[in-house]
């Protein structure tokens, strides 16, 4: 789009919305976003950087960013970065994790979604439904069924037992990182699945077509045509899906029976700011949740990054 066919874009919709329209609707996603993140946000900040009670010794929140003190941040950081750090194994294991998780998530939804956009009629309806409905059904509920067909005489042994596969029963409930890892793509991959068909369902059919009048094989239509023009929605269901799993705790937890190695760095949180009452532990806790924060926030803004770089260069 040139600049100015933008300008006269802007000019049209300026006469459909009075002056100050957009600021009027955005005001109660301000106040919501005000009231559900930034303030409990700031609370964890003020835990964070809070004082021992010389009473009772629990951790109180310092509400002066002043007067915060600095201990739990900086133990923090050194259990995070330093080679024997207790944070630092929890850290690479979450890292670990939910890089194999979304690699597992593309390999099983890209084929879906790309199956759903080529469908047609009732049936892609169907499949969308059968997508849709583990989102009827508790993410807690879904990992305590899998907790059940997972067991020593549960379906999957059984299974794996009956085709030959195995000859006794798999511990996969004692602390395996590949549960954790099939659980994580299990619990996430209709998020991955959805935005992934609306991109694919909007490239034009008039494109495919093209490309095969001028000779290419469906493989090679596949990659030149359809994989660049799927990018940015592989990269928006990567984000949908990797930025909460780097906070979950309960698959891990479940899937292990709260083996601790397989803890998670949410795992870690969890313990710190429930289990714990004295001490520095909350404090550490919330400490811990602002380093989790920050992790996520990269990879969120380089995901708005790449969207903004990836609009500018289509409106070229």
């Amino acid at each position: 789009m040139t600049r100015r066919r933008r300008r006269a874009t802007e000019g049209e919709l300026s006469l459909l919305y009075p002056r100050g329209f957009w600021r009027t609707a955005a005001t109660p996603g301000v106040l919501w976003l005000i009231l559900l993140f930034v303030i409990p946000f700031y609370a964890l900040l003020s835990m964070a950087g809070g004082r021992l009670d010389p009473t009772f010794g629990n951790a109180v929140p310092e509400w002066n960013p002043l007067r915060w003190d600095r201990v739990s941040f900086r133990y923090v950081l050194e259990q995070t970065f330093s080679a024997d750090g207790i944070y630092r194994v929890l850290f690479v294991r979450t890292f670990g994790y939910v890089v194999g998780a979304v690699a597992l998530c593309v390999s099983i939804g890209y084929p879906v979604a790309y199956y759903l956009s080529r469908s047609k009629g009732r049936y892609r309806a169907l499949l969308l439904t059968l997508i849709v409905i583990p989102f009827w059904i508790s993410y807690l509920m879904r990992m305590l069924a899998w907790v059940g067909l997972l067991e020593d005489d549960g379906f999957v042994n059984r299974v794996l037992m009956g085709i030959g596969l195995m000859q006794e029963p798999f511990p996969w409930l004692e602390g395996k990182s590949i549960t954790v890892i099939f659980g994580l793509a299990y619990g996430y991959v209709p998020f991955f699945i959805l935005p992934l068909f609306a991109s694919l369902e909007r490239i034009d059919d008039a494109l495919f077509e093209a490309a095969w009048d001028m000779g290419a094989s469906s493989p090679r239509t596949f990659l030149r045509v359809t994989l660049p023009l799927s990018k940015h929605g592989v990269l928006a269901g990567v984000a949908i899906i990797m930025l909460p799993m780097f906070g979950d705790f309960y698959t891990a937890y479940l899937l292990s029976q709260g083996r601790p190695q397989t803890s998670m760095i949410g795992n870690e949180i969890q313990r710190l700011l429930l289990e714990s009452t004295f001490g520095y532990a909350q404090a550490r806790g919330a400490a811990l949740v602002v380093m989790l924060s920050v992790v996520v926030s990269v990879l969120t803004f380089y995901y708005l990054y790449a969207t903004a770089r990836a609009t500018r260069e289509a409106r070229r």
